[in-house]
C-alpha cells in the first residue's frame, strides 16, 4: 500500500526543487486544465509547491466542451491566472489546408481527430509559456496511460516534467483527494472528451487490469485478457522510451 501523505509531501518538494533548479524561484508553470483528475491533481500540487502566482492555467476547448465548468471550478478554487483558448479555428484551418494539398479527408480518420487536437493543445501551452517568459510546461500523464501508450506523442505526452508519470490511476485519485481536489473531480471517469466514450471503453480493459498485469497480480483474471494487456504494454514500450521526461519517482513508495 502506498503512503499517499508521504507521496504528497515528497512530490510537492520535488516539483518545487525541479522548477526552481530548471530556472529560478520566479519560474512559472503552465498547465492545461481539462477538468479531469490528472490535471486537477497536478494543479493543486503546483499551487501547494509554488504558490498560485507561479501557476498559469489554460483551458482549451475544441469548439464546445460540455464539462468546461469543471475546468473553471479548478482555476477559480485555486485563484490562479488563466486563459481560455478555443482551438477549433486552428484545428479547422489546419485540416482544410492539409485536405487542400493532399486530397486526404482528415476528419474522417479517427487518429487524426484525436491526435491533432492534442498536438495543437501542446503547441498552445508552449506558445503561452514563451509569451510569459521564464515558464515551464507540465505534463499531466499518469503511469497507467503511459504503459499502454494511451496518449498522443508530442501532444499530451509532451511537457518539461512529469509529476504523475509513475503513479497508477487509482493512486492519482488518492493523491488528488489528499490535496483537496473536489471528490467528484478526483474520482471522475477518465475520458478523452472527444469520442463520447470513457478511456476504459476505448481500451477494452480497465486501468485496474493494467495495474494488476504490470505488477503480476493476475490471479482470477482471464488468460486472454492478461495476454492482450501484456501485448499492449510490450508493443508500446517504444513510445514510453520516447516520452523520457523528468519524472517524480513515486514507485519507491509502494509496499
Amino acid at each position: 500500500m502506498m503512503d499517499i501523505q508521504k507521496v504528497k509531501s515528497e512530490m510537492v518538494n520535488w516539483i518545487r526543487d525541479w522548477v526552481n533548479s530548471s530556472g529560478n524561484n520566479q519560474t512559472k508553470v503552465v498547465i492545461g486544465i481539462s477538468g479531469g483528475k490528472d490535471s486537477s491533481c497536478i494543479a493543486y500540487a503546483l499551487v501547494e509547491a509554488l504558490g498560485k502566482e507561479r501557476v498559469y492555467g489554460v483551458l482549451m476547448p475544441n469548439g464546445e466542451q460540455k464539462d468546461i465548468s469543471d475546468s473553471m471550478r479548478i482555476v477559480n478554487a485555486l485563484g490562479i491566472d488563466y486563459s481560455i483558448v478555443n482551438i477549433k479555428s486552428t484545428y479547422d484551418a489546419l485540416s482544410k489546408e492539409i485536405e487542400k494539398v493532399s486530397k486526404l479527408k482528415c476528419k474522417t480518420e479517427p487518429r487524426y481527430n484525436t491526435n491533432t487536437p492534442a498536438r495543437i493543445r501542446m503547441t498552445t501551452l508552449y506558445g503561452i509559456a514563451a509569451a510569459l517568459g521564464n515558464a515551464r510546461v507540465v505534463n499531466c500523464g499518469n503511469f497507467s496511460e503511459g504503459l499502454v501508450g494511451y496518449s498522443t506523442l508530442y501532444g499530451d505526452s509532451a511537457g518539461d516534467f512529469s509529476p504523475l508519470g509513475k503513479l497508477f490511476v487509482d493512486e492519482v485519485m488518492l493523491l488528488a483527494d489528499s490535496l483537496g481536489v473536489p471528490k467528484d473531480l478526483a474520482y471522475k471517469t477518465p475520458s478523452d472528451g472527444m469520442c463520447g466514450k470513457s478511456d476504459e471503453d476505448n481500451l477494452g480493459f480497465t486501468y485496474d487490469d493494467i495495474k494488476r498485469v504490470y505488477l503480476n497480480e493476475t490471479t482470477g483474471m482471464k488468460f486472454d485478457l492478461v495476454e492482450k494487456i501484456q501485448k499492449k504494454i510490450n508493443g508500446m514500450a517504444w513510445k514510453s522510451a520516447i516520452q523520457n521526461l523528468p519524472t517524480f519517482q513515486a514507485g519507491k513508495f509502494r509496499g
